[in-house]
């Protein structure tokens, strides 16, 4: 009788103590979905990619650009593009000349900004560093009415330079290790004749920007350089490099112009989408990073630059040290 009345005791009592049990993991599973939301919002500005493009229109675009000239002339010369991109995307924009093609690339790879503007070579070695940039539009050259340009080799008149060959022995200036008409095409096409600048040339110097390659050549410290034909023809227009005196002895296959690149994992598909039409919108005569009047822009992907990677690919391994 006794062990009848305590079963009867007890099943009220579990009911309770199970009821109340229940009660209390509820209540604390409401309280955590309540309060999960506000503590992730906060995180997420700081530690979410996707948010922060999301929120960068309230930020300034930040944008390297690979030294072509001087950086005064330079920035002055960029400022109508950077007003109008300002004006069309609703943010500040801020260019940055760097202080050579290394720093540009190094820039954009390690996040310290969200575009740039580069030439093929720096934009296939950055994107071998991170896949997430890519090529946003090409400038379409005023002289050629089409999006690529050519490098050149520029030899004094009276230094008896008339091929490639006629180099060896000579002095002679690449621009930088990373630019694409001051460096790698030249290369390639000595190379396929069999040169090998660092025995067959007399001394061989980077001075780190095309219109520093064309002051020293026409203060007579090389014979002969490696240029862009629209850079050598605007030196020639400014007298700093009289036809009469200096004259082109090799021209390259087309290269495609200087790209404007992204980091696309700092913007939204729609930005990314906006900033393109904004700059193939751009008035006529805002210069690219050349410091030449563009004739507008167009597309650019990737496979654009498939014959200079190749180039590359088959070339990266060749330093070519001063001497």
């Amino acid at each position: 009788m006794q062990r009848l009345l305590s079963q009867w005791f007890d099943r009220p009592l579990r009911r309770i103590l199970s009821f109340f049990l229940m009660f209390c993991i509820g209540a604390i599973g409401v309280s955590c979905t309540a309060t999960s939301p506000n503590t992730s919002s906060q995180a997420s500005p700081t530690s979410s990619p996707l948010a922060r493009s999301e929120t960068s229109n309230t930020e300034t675009l930040d944008v390297a650009v690979i030294p072509w000239q001087s950086p005064e002339e330079q920035e002055a010369k960029l400022q109508p593009l950077a007003d109008y991109l300002e004006q069309k995307m609703n943010r500040s924009v801020n260019f940055q000349v760097a202080k050579d093609y290394a720093t540009a690339v190094d820039l954009l790879v390690e996040d310290k900004v969200e575009m740039a503007y580069l030439a093929a070579l720096t934009y296939i070695k950055s994107h071998e560093r991170n896949a997430s940039i890519e090529p946003l539009v090409l400038p379409i050259d005023e002289t050629t009415g089409r999006p690529w340009y050519t490098s050149v080799i520029v030899a004094g008149a009276n230094k008896k330079i008339e091929s490639l060959q006629d180099l060896k022995g000579k002095r002679f200036a690449f621009v930088s290790p990373s630019s694409t008409s001051g460096f790698l095409m030249p290369l390639n096409a000595m190379r396929a004749e069999g040169i090998d600048p660092t025995r067959d040339f007399a001394s061989i110097r980077y001075p780190g920007s095309h219109d520093k390659a064309e002051i020293a050549l026409a203060k007579g410290e090389f014979d002969a350089i490696a240029d862009d034909k629209a850079s050598f023809l605007r030196a020639q227009v400014a007298g700093t490099l009289p036809a009469a005196n200096y004259k082109i002895i090799w021209e390259s296959e087309p290269i495609p112009t200087p790209p404007i690149v992204i980091n696309t994992s700092k913007f939204t598909a729609g930005e990314i989408a906006q900033l393109q039409q904004a700059l193939i919108d751009a008035p006529v005569g805002v210069v690219d990073v050349s410091g030449a009047k563009s004739a507008g822009y167009t597309l650019a992907k990737d496979a654009d630059f498939d014959p200079i990677r190749e180039i590359y690919k088959r070339l990266k391994s060749i330093t070519i040290a001063e001497k």
